[in-house]
């Protein structure tokens, strides 16, 4: 555990990221954030160093983990110019943790070798307690040579994880299980927002879709979340919209249509525009079930 590690971008997952590696014994050594007082705050608390430049958390750190919002930032934190991750970055590894266009995932890696480091894609399909547990499912991709050689830390991190292939491939998978999580989403919002305008028990209905074809996942993390109008966020709907974004762009390049992920995808972006966008996903209910779009926060 002689690495040492910093975090770019300290939100929901980053944070509670840092933490568990902080208590697994490895030292976190640099924190930089866009929000300064979350970085200074999470640093103060893991007896690091809040880092006011991303050149600065490449000096302190081996490896680097990488937790931003989008492509944009993504591109913006790897930038060919100015303050960079890439600055001094020879020998370094950096692990891209945010859910992006493969695009992106094998630009970074092309600049990352160019400057004599190494990145590889880390795509999480877990949440907020996984990420502090260390129990995320990792959905590795890169050079198999430097996976093994972070492995240590990725088992620190996850209960599960896999390596699917070269550079672009995890981003790939992660956009389908996105897409059909969020479709899955929007299906049970309206499921049990039909059941509310038809005056049936709830808890009851949850009861029999969970023993029946209309069980899922979304069933249980989300379904009394729904119902109890708990919108906590863990996944929000703003990343929901992004995210089913990214695999209709995927389609779009090969010629497919996919009117459910479209839908769904429209479903999220409206809850974005109304200002219900750090809500959780499960907030798509407060579109479907009947009275709640007027008394919605």
């Amino acid at each position: 555990m002689s690495q040492k590690i910093g975090f770019v971008g300290v939100g929901r997952m980053g944070a509670n990221m840092a933490r568990r590696l902080h208590d697994c014994g490895y030292r976190v050594t640099a924190i930089h954030d866009i929000n300064h007082a979350a970085a200074a705050a999470l640093a103060q608390e893991l007896g690091s160093t809040a880092s006011t430049t991303l050149a600065g958390v490449t000096a302190a750190a081996d490896l680097i983990i990488t937790v931003v919002t989008d492509d944009a930032a993504m591109r913006a934190i790897f930038a060919a110019n100015g303050d960079s991750l890439l600055r001094g970055a020879q020998g370094r590894t950096f692990i891209n943790c945010a859910t992006l266009a493969p695009a992106t995932h094998l630009a970074v890696e092309a600049a990352a070798e160019a400057a004599g480091a190494h990145a590889l894609e880390g795509c999480m399909a877990s949440s907020i307690t996984q990420a502090r547990e260390g129990s995320l499912y990792l959905m590795m991709a890169g050079r198999p040579e430097v996976f093994e050689s972070v492995r240590p830390v990725l088992e620190k991190l996850s209960s599960q994880m896999r390596h699917v292939g070269p550079t672009g491939e995890a981003a790939k998978v992660k956009a389908l299980v996105n897409m059909v999580m969020n479709i899955n989403t929007a299906g049970l919002a309206e499921g049990l927002g039909l059941a509310a305008a038809l005056g049936l028990d709830l808890t009851m209905v949850r009861e029999i879709f969970a023993q029946t074809g209309a069980a899922s996942r979304v069933l249980v993390t989300d379904g009394e979340d729904m119902q109890n109008r708990d919108h906590a966020c863990f996944f929000s709907a703003a990343h929901a919209a992004k995210d089913s974004g990214i695999a209709l762009h995927l389609a779009t390049g090969l010629g497919l249509k996919l009117p459910l992920a479209a839908a769904t995808r429209a479903q999220f972006e409206r809850m974005v525009q109304a200002g219900l966008g750090e809500l959780d996903k499960s907030g798509i209910a407060e579109l479907t079930f009947p009275g709640r779009m007027e008394t919605a926060d």
